[in-house]
């Protein structure tokens, strides 16, 4: 994605709004129930808290990245097929239980992206470090389908999934309609339907889609008003999009995703009210999607974004994916400390089904965040192993 920054304002973080979590501070946290995840990836430990809403603005991405977790102890989860299945992972030491969180979710995966369309890459097998992917850009309209009315255009993206299917990990699609990236030309009700008919058929086993990216004021289709307007208002459009991803996907979650919606209030605001509209009109929505790139913003904290997740699940009652999460520090112990701040939480909220991080190659991350990468001239940054430790996955 592309953008500018946001305005001011600085978080100010209010009570918490959760239930009581477990596992005190210093206690080294609750056993986790057993997990099941893509690829046989582990089950997780105790929730973790709530805090404080507050802030204001944000930058624009399109990017995410996962965080890495201390946390819990928690239990094996259980293989789940693919040739890269991997044993579910023993739980780490607990770094100390937050208050808060308490809601019914566990974390089904912690996944990333492809680098340049390619999967594997840098002498590294990515189906051994993550139990998703999804496609940085070949999966975005415009990537299959040039313009309106135009042959579609699959190879990168039949690659892709085929790695997927082989390795038995998560496929995510990112992104159905979006103010960016999309098909030239006029498009109406009929093309949008098409492609995610074709889509869906030709990649089934799909287990996430962005269905809408970036919602206005962040962007807006050209062709809003041709599938259902609304726009400011009624949020036809985005209502139509999910009522035809649910026709053309019945067994994907349909996801709302954006940017700055888990860490600053005013993005958030109008994000759940979009959210709650859409609701209202029947709008199959099953879960949203948190971009997660300003975590690391200046004066950032993670009492604030904990407030702001447990507050975008009471309002909607929804779970919440991380989508595009990235750690954007040239400083190898920042970034790790980061990643031990809000991994252990997403991990442990009871609120976030999926993590995935926006890029893991160092020097071929998007523009925004050139120093997220977690390897680095072949060699794993600290925030790198920690993460792999955490999952018991192998170090690269």
């Amino acid at each position: 994605m592309t953008g500018g920054a946001g305005g001011g304002g600085v978080p100010t973080p209010t009570a918490g709004l959760g239930g009581g979590g477990s596992a005190g501070a210093g206690t080294g946290g609750g056993a986790g129930t057993a997990g099941s995840m893509q690829a046989g990836a582990g089950g997780f430990g105790a929730t973790a808290g709530s805090a404080g809403a507050g802030g204001s603005a944000g930058r624009s991405a399109t990017g995410d990245a996962g965080a890495a977790g201390a946390g819990a102890a928690g239990a094996g989860g259980a293989e789940n097929g693919g040739a890269a299945g991997r044993a579910g992972m023993a739980g780490a030491a607990g770094r100390g239980g937050a208050a808060g969180g308490g809601g019914p979710y566990e974390l089904e995966f912690v996944g990333n992206i492809t680098t340049s369309d390619s999967v594997d890459t840098d002498g590294k097998t990515f189906s051994k470090h993550w139990d998703q992917i999804t496609p940085e850009n070949a999966g975005k309209w415009g990537s299959v389908q040039s313009s309106a009315g135009a042959a579609y255009n699959w190879r990168t993206l039949d690659a892709i999934y085929d790695y997927t299917e082989k390795a038995g990990i998560a496929f995510k699609e990112h992104a159905f309609v979006w103010g960016s990236q999309q098909p030239s030309g006029s498009i109406g009700e009929a093309d949008v339907k098409a492609w995610m008919k074709a889509f869906c058929t030709r990649y089934p086993n799909t287990k996430v889609i962005d269905v809408v990216n970036e919602p206005p004021p962040h962007t807006t289709p050209s062709y809003a008003n041709a599938i259902g307007g609304g726009t400011n208002g009624t949020w036809q459009w985005i209502t139509n999009a999910f009522l035809w991803a649910r026709e053309a996907c019945p067994n994907a979650v349909l996801v709302l995703n954006d940017y700055s919606n888990i860490e600053y209030k005013e993005h958030q605001d109008r994000y759940i009210s979009i959210v709650q509209t859409i609701q209202a009109a029947g709008a199959p929505i099953d879960a949203v999607g948190a971009q997660s790139h300003d975590l690391d913003d200046e004066g950032m904290q993670l009492a604030t974004v904990k407030g702001f997740v447990e507050h975008m699940y009471a309002e909607t009652g929804l779970p919440i994916y991380v989508t595009e999460m990235d750690i954007d520090q040239t400083d190898d112990q920042a970034q790790l400390r980061y990643y031990q701040d809000y991994f252990p939480y997403f991990r442990d909220s009871g609120v976030v089904k999926g993590l995935t991080i926006w890029g893991w190659i160092y020097g071929k991350t998007w523009s925004v965040a050139p120093n997220s990468g977690l390897v680095r001239n072949g060699t794993s940054r600290p925030a790198m192993t920690w993460l792999m430790q955490q999952l018991d996955r192998p170090v690269p």
